[in-house]
Parts: structure tokens; sequence; C-alpha cells
């Protein structure tokens, strides 16, 4: 049995300043994390969802990431403005938001 219906890993991965490869960054990620929690503690769901910060998920080049689990659903480009629909549509109705996927064919 899982501990949590639903499990959102949100990157928060930093890189020296001088690193050519992109990242999500700290800052912009505890600004996701922070957001899903406040906004799940809100909702009251009727399922256990944890969302929380998470190293790289190795997708750096398209922006902010995160996945979710057990579905293994990529999610990139997120922003706050994201968060209320990929709750709705994904986290509630286990239907994964499809502008925000990751293409696994570019990758």
């Amino acid at each position: 049995m899982l501990k949590f219906d639903k499990h959102i890993f949100i990157c928060t991965n930093q890189r020296d300043a001088d690193s050519k490869k992109p990242f999500c960054g700290e800052k912009h990620g505890m600004e996701i994390v922070d957001a899903f929690k406040k906004k799940l503690k809100e909702r009251k769901l009727q399922i256990k969802v944890r969302a929380q910060r998470a190293g790289c998920l190795d997708v750096c080049t398209h922006g902010q990431t995160l996945v979710v689990y057990p579905e293994g659903v990529f999610y990139v480009g997120v922003q706050v403005s994201d968060i209320d629909e990929i709750i709705d549509e994904h986290i509630i109705n286990n239907k994964p938001v499809q502008r925000l996927l990751l293409n696994t064919s570019n990758h």
C-alpha cells in the first residue's frame, strides 16, 4: 500500500553561476513547493498528497520541472499560476495537464 496517493517532487536544483547547463533553481523551485503545500492544505483533499523539493530531475533544458508519482508524469515550464490546474486536473481528476507535459520525443 502506498503511503501517498500522489507524490509531487519539485526540482530545486541549484548550479554554480558559471554553469553552462540550465537549472530550475532553489528560489523558483521553493516558491513552487511552498505554493503547492499551501494550496493542497487549503483544499483539504480526501486523498493523501505530498509535495516536496527534489534534486535535479535531469530535464533541465525544459524549465521548472516537477514529477507526479505514482504515474511518473513529468511537467516542465511550470509556473505558480499552473498549480491550481495541476491540482484540479491531475491530482484530483487523474488527467495530466497536456500543455505542461514533457515531450519525451524531444528529450
